[in-house]
């Protein structure tokens, strides 16, 4: 039984078949199925039910799994643990929710690289729900999010930001009243299945304001992009820290009662990287209160 083994079978189970997880450990399917073979021959036990046309873990699969999520991350802080340095002369892998990719992200990572040279980071984009997921399964240490309704045992979640919604329209709209904006102009939705768009979504029926509306999209930059070109207006978060390049559009409070998403850093309770932890907050709270001095 190896660590490269035991990789190998988490990929699996969570990517659900043998060639996804081929795609992630960059070996062929050929080379996944011989290591799981090889690993049930360690084990002495039947990790998979080749009976379907997929392979599926066996009940003991699914323990082993389990285990295994533990041995992997074990051995993983091996070295930050044994030398004590709290993972700040190791990798660290970010997850990053998309609206801070051109902002936040960037700026807070140059504060903590000045600092730390010799730190490696390595970002991933993702929606929070999917970094929540990724952060408990030990394949990211930290994460930028929306703060849900219920964080999950065993994770720590550290508000960096209220970010109230707003109103954004092209530079040439008249009208400043966002209600009648709203109901006189076509809309375009932030996506419905992540945070923002559910919290916009309720604000809306809350004030019973029937949108006519004319597309959805899940990007924030595409969104102001249709809006600076007038083809409708849209409810966007008002970023902590906004992008550098960011497109001309009007922004117009929402008033009394506006909806926010509370920005934070996700990860999980008693991680052996703590002190690198600590300083990743440390540098998206610095690059947040330089913003709002500016």
């Amino acid at each position: 039984m190896t660590i490269r083994r035991l990789r190998t079978l988490i990929a699996i189970a969570d990517k659900k078949t043998f060639s996804a997880a081929a795609d992630v450990v960059h070996v062929t399917h050929a080379a996944i199925s011989q290591q799981m073979q090889s690993l049930e021959s360690d084990l002495a036990i039947a990790l998979f039910d080749r009976s379907t046309r997929t392979p599926e873990l066996t009940p003991d699969g699914h323990k082993v799994v389990l285990k295994a999520r533990n041995l992997v991350e074990e051995y993983d802080n091996l070295v930050p643990m044994a030398l004590g340095d709290g993972g700040l002369d190791r990798n660290i892998t970010l997850g990053a929710i998309r609206t801070t990719l051109t902002g936040l992200t960037p700026k807070a990572m140059s504060i903590l690289k000045s600092k730390f040279p010799e730190l490696r980071l390595r970002i991933r984009p993702g929606l929070t729900g999917a970094l929540f997921v990724d952060i408990e399964r030990a394949v990211l240490d930290a994460a930028i999010v929306i703060k849900p309704n219920l964080v999950p045992s065993g994770l720590t979640f550290r508000e960096l930001a209220k970010e109230p919604m707003q109103l954004i329209t092209s530079m040439d709209e008249t009208e400043l009243d966002p209600l009648k904006l709203l109901r006189s102009r076509p809309f375009i939705r932030y996506d419905r299945n992540t945070v923002v768009g559910t919290l916009i979504d309720n604000w809306l029926s809350s004030k019973r304001i029937q949108v006519s509306e004319a597309m959805e999209l899940d990007s924030p930059e595409a969104i102001a992009s249709m809006v600076h070109a007038g083809l409708g207006v849209s409810i966007v978060p008002d970023l902590a820290v906004k992008p550098v390049d960011a497109v001309a559009v009007r922004r117009i409070g929402l008033g009394a009662g506006a909806p926010y998403r509370t920005l934070g850093l996700i990860h999980r309770q008693n991680d052996v990287k703590k002190r690198a932890i600590n300083e990743l907050f440390s540098a998206l709270s610095i690059a947040i209160q330089s913003s709002s001095s500016d």
